[in-house]
């Protein structure tokens, strides 16, 4: 009798199960799929990757597994949107500090960050042209959008936040074609793409899609033209210091605070964007052979690392400076590498700032 009972239990409770399964494809719940990543199924269901990564308790969004069942936020749909949804935080930014930076403290997450600042985790990483959220070192300084003038000017009063610019007045918007990439795209209107990136929180700059409706940034008027020198940063340390600003794919040498050269360079590309942050020259070597997925690179001159593989070096296979060419390092001109190496040493300051 115990016996009969036991399997009856068991029974019902197998048979209690089954709706469950049945409800997680009710289209408020989806099971991921091998392959799937988050920034897909956000867009299947029009909701932001940090809406529903908040929704399922997720810091990491570069790692989901396939048979996970994830809670939809909202309202669901089921085909992709195409304009993206105006920043959901634009509101709060008081609550950011004055300077309108944070430094990464031992055990931040950006996720953690975003949150203390009323951010989306997308805004956030936007605006400092991270694509891995899980990629964030100690002592690395991020910019908080909608916390002042990310990248100052003398004179220059507008705010540097896309999020209030597009509240405050009407911006141009541009249709994806086949072929396109967020780099050409922002060239056309001579905006940066870590501007277009932030404005429509691409949680993935290099993940952009035929059809896809972008907003474009105003043209800032301060910002630097071709390969003219607009205001550089202004700067007050002593000794050498090397200050990358991607904003102008420019590197300023100082010493003792006067700037003393600066050249146009080709930073990193938006799905291997240059690292930011304060570092320092920590291995050198006259010639190298970098290689990677899709190039090799025998003797490359000058290189000067100051960030794990993230480096300055000298570069013959392209001159095109001005604009994102690489895989994260800072590409000179051979002759202008030559200089840098010569007139820096182990331990050299480096800046690297939008």
């Amino acid at each position: 009798m115990l016996r009969r009972a036991l399997i009856i239990l068991a029974i019902m409770g197998l048979s209690g199960l089954l709706p469950g399964a049945v409800m997680a494809q009710d289209g408020s719940q989806h099971t991921v799929a091998p392959g799937e990543t988050l920034f897909r199924i956000a867009l299947r269901y029009g909701v932001t990757v940090d809406a529903l990564a908040s929704a399922n308790g997720i810091t990491n969004t570069a790692r989901i597994f396939a048979g996970q069942v994830l809670t939809i936020p909202g309202q669901v749909s089921t085909q992709p949107t195409v304009q993206q949804p105006a920043p959901a935080a634009a509101a709060p930014v008081a609550a950011a500090p004055e300077n309108g930076s944070y430094t990464v403290q031992a055990g931040d997450t950006l996720n953690k960050i975003a949150r203390r600042y009323n951010l989306t985790l997308a805004a956030l990483m936007g605006a400092n042209g991270i694509v891995n959220a899980d990629l964030i070192s100690v002592g690395q300084v991020l910019v908080i959008p909608g916390a002042g003038p990310a990248q100052p000017a003398a004179g220059a009063n507008a705010s540097a936040a896309p999020a209030a610019a597009a509240a405050d007045q009407p911006l141009k918007t541009h249709v994806v074609a086949r072929g396109e990439g967020l780099v050409k795209i922002a060239q056309k209107y001579g905006v940066t793409w870590q501007a277009v990136a932030a404005l429509n929180e691409l949680p993935d700059p290099n993940l952009i899609y035929v059809g896809m409706v972008l907003k474009i940034p105003k043209v800032d008027p301060n910002a630097a033209a071709g390969g003219t020198v607009s205001n550089p940063p202004a700067v007050t340390d002593s000794g050498k210091l090397i200050f990358v600003k991607l904003s102008e794919q420019r590197v300023y040498f100082y010493e003792n605070g006067q700037l003393v050269r600066s050249v146009l360079v080709s930073t990193g590309l938006p799905g291997t964007p240059t690292v930011t942050g304060d570092f320092r020259i920590y291995l050198r070597y006259k010639a190298q052979t970098m290689s990677g997925p899709g190039y090799y690179l025998p003797n490359v001159p000058y290189v000067m690392y100051f960030h794990l593989g993230y480096g300055l070096h000298g570069t013959y296979w392209h001159s095109n400076w001005g604009h994102p060419m690489s895989h994260g390092c800072v590409n000179m001109p051979t002759d202008q590498a030559q200089w840098l190496y010569n007139w820096s040493t182990i331990g050299t300051p480096v800046r690297v700032r939008w």
